[in-house]
């Protein structure tokens, strides 16, 4: 569980509820200092039992390059609805989640796409399923399948206390109650406790402790299984013809070792950024390295996109100018079949769509 430090909202940054053909989600929305948006927007999807919260140290920093950055709680964690049907936590329909509020923020033009933990297999869905535009995806903290360690035995302990509440044989609103006492007692039980022991302060531990009651029971079981049980799919993201990838994390990540993240990203073909001190929440923990790490990598994948369309647009070029020698000479001799397409399709409108 990621935990804030500060749950101060810089300057520039706002609560928002994004719209999107999905249903609704609750959004922390930065802006440049400036007001203008010259970069493309971000988006910032959190891990397990984690929220749009746990991104606020390096909002405002990201967005001061220029660019609309956006961190989400998903479908059904903290202050984010709630589906009505189990199947929504599904990873492929929470992927198409991320498509919806990704066409939302970025109006169909690409974004850059962060994943922290759970949220970095989730993006790795929705990159594989292309039903989002992606400019870089960044696997924050993030592994290639399901996790292992002391954290994976703990979720399982976890796991298991809902699955024992589940199965007490009560459905509907009962059921519900039921579920929501077990992770009040999980909290009671060992997650205040930890919180206590580490010295977080007062004030942000009531915030941990309304954010693990406001995520929906269903959606913890369901993520959570998720977690345990994910497929490595690193093989079939590195054949994918996609986005350029960033795996980021911190030298001491207890979730997934560093070293299987380094290996990871070898594997992607990746760049790989391990932040000294950091552990599984890098925002949280160095957000001024995170920041600079993410906006570099922003820069340099946008700058690449900005050479490919030049080079698409300069053969294009070389074709049309390769087909209007040829439609002279047609047109000399007699044959007009190829005047048309440049009445239509003029030189200046092929370049504004590209």
């Amino acid at each position: 569980m990621s935990t804030p430090k500060t749950l101060e909202l810089p300057e520039r940054v706002r609560r928002v509820t994004i719209e999107s053909r999905r249903g609704c989600f609750a959004a922390l929305e930065a802006e440049p200092t400036m007001g203008v948006c010259e970069r493309r927007p971000a988006l910032l999807i959190p891990g397990f039992t984690g929220s749009k919260e746990d991104f606020i140290p390096v909002l405002q920093s990201l967005a001061s390059a220029g660019r609309r950055v956006a961190a989400i709680d998903m479908r059904g964690q903290y202050q984010s609805p709630a589906p009505l049907d189990t199947d929504a936590y599904a990873p492929g329909e929470l992927a198409e989640d991320i498509a919806a509020i990704a066409a939302d923020i970025a109006g169909g033009q690409g974004l850059h796409l962060v994943g922290h933990s759970l949220g970095g297999l989730i993006a790795r869905e929705a990159a594989l399923a292309g039903t989002a535009r992606i400019i870089s995806l960044t696997l924050l903290s993030s592994g290639p399948g399901r996790i292992t360690g002391q954290r994976a035995e703990m979720l399982r302990g976890m796991l298991a206390m809902m699955d024992s509440a589940g199965q007490a044989g009560q459905a509907g609103q009962a059921g519900q109650a039921r579920l929501r006492a077990t992770v009040a007692q999980i909290w009671q039980d060992h997650l205040a406790p930890d919180a206590m022991a580490a010295g977080v302060p007062d004030h942000v531990i009531a915030f941990l402790h309304g954010r693990m009651m406001g995520n929906d029971p269903a959606g913890l079981v369901a993520m959570g299984r998720y977690l345990l049980a994910c497929p490595d799919r690193t093989a079939e993201l590195a054949d994918l013809d996609g986005p350029p990838v960033l795996v980021l994390y911190g030298e001491n990540d207890d979730a997934w070792r560093p070293a299987v993240q380094e290996l990871m990203a070898r594997r992607l073909g990746a760049q790989r950024v391990c932040i000294p001190g950091a552990g599984h929440s890098p925002p949280v923990e160095a957000p001024e390295t995170t920041a600079s790490a993410l906006t570099a990598f922003w820069r340099q994948a946008e700058d690449g996109e900005h050479r490919r369309k030049g080079e698409h647009w300069r053969k294009g070029e070389r074709r049309r100018t390769d087909d209007r020698r040829r439609t002279d000479g047609q047109t000399a001799n007699g044959d007009h079949s190829g005047t048309a397409v440049w009445a239509t399709a003029p030189r200046s409108a092929r370049w504004t769509s590209a």
